[in-house]
């Protein structure tokens, strides 16, 4: 079963974290593929950017935003698309994707990803968004499913039925964080195997795994844990609908050792076949070093 896009399954993956950077240059670890935060490379020069070329040198590499704010209200930056467009082909970035939500409002960024009413105004808002997004990449756009904690009363239909409509009427594929999922359902009492149930499959070209903190009343997304057995699950039923998709494991806050976090990756290659390209992913020449 492969995606809309025909977009290759890279396997599983590790977010790129700073902290690793030593690591994963020097021992260059068997990872199939990495993240990278877009904002994290794209105004700076230098070391982070060295960096990211010699890991795209040797890996395949895929681009994940937090600021482009495609439920917003404000005009999209074209400025800021252009250099994400500049630095996805200086990467050779397989696709570029970022959040289903909005960051700020009249130019302020708030660094956090707020949720949307859904409704049919906001959903022919943000489909128009999308399209024209895709059009200056010159690909399809990627959105996540992020968590949340509140809810709008005016919204008219389920997160679910907003981006399962989303996917088919922007034409776009979506990166499915299965602990997102988990988290919203239990913070507001919806079942998320149904959440997956209504996702069109052949939209999803990415699944994101993390841990979350229980706080008793909700959970938090802080990506600070392993994840938990029913969040595993999850992923297993995802799969059985979608196939195998490129899966990344993301730790963000008290990162341990990488060697920690890609043991935690690699629990995904129990429930996924070995990895066939069937899109023979082209890898980067080595660059010698002197």
């Amino acid at each position: 079963m492969g995606d809309r896009f025909g977009l290759p399954d890279l396997g599983v993956g590790v977010g790129l974290r700073t902290v690793h950077f030593g690591h994963v240059l020097s021992k260059e670890p068997e990872v199939d593929f990495f993240e990278a935060i877009t904002e994290n490379f794209l105004d700076t020069g230098g070391r982070p950017r060295h960096i990211l070329d010699r890991i795209a040198e040797r890996y395949p590499v895929v681009l994940h935003g937090v600021s482009m704010s495609i439920g917003g209200t404000d005009p999209l930056d074209l400025g800021y698309l252009s250099k994400v467009k500049a630095l996805a082909a200086r990467v050779k970035a397989r696709w570029v994707s970022d959040h289903l939500c909005f960051t700020g409002v009249s130019g302020r960024n708030t660094h956090d990803l707020l949720p949307l009413p859904y409704t049919e105004e906001t959903l022919r808002h943000v489909a128009a968004r999308v399209r024209r997004v895709s059009e200056v990449l010159e690909q399809p756009l990627v959105l996540e499913n992020p968590s949340s904690y509140l809810e709008f009363r005016s919204s008219t239909m389920s997160e679910a039925a907003f981006f399962a409509r989303l996917l088919k009427d922007a034409d776009c594929g979506m990166l499915l964080d299965v602990n997102n999922v988990y988290v919203s359902s239990v913070n507001h009492g919806f079942d998320p195997v149904a959440y997956l149930d209504a996702l069109p499959a052949d939209r999803v070209v990415q699944y994101h795994l993390a841990g979350h903190t229980d706080k008793g009343t909700h959970l938090l997304d802080t990506h600070s844990a392993r994840m938990k057995k029913d969040v595993w699950k999850l992923y297993a039923h995802a799969l059985a609908r979608t196939g195998p998709r490129a899966t990344l494991y993301e730790w963000d806050e008290d990162i341990p050792v990488f060697a920690t976090v890609h043991g935690e990756a690699k629990k995904a290659l129990k429930y996924r076949p070995p990895l066939a390209r069937s899109h023979p992913i082209e890898a980067p020449r080595r660059v010698a070093r002197g």
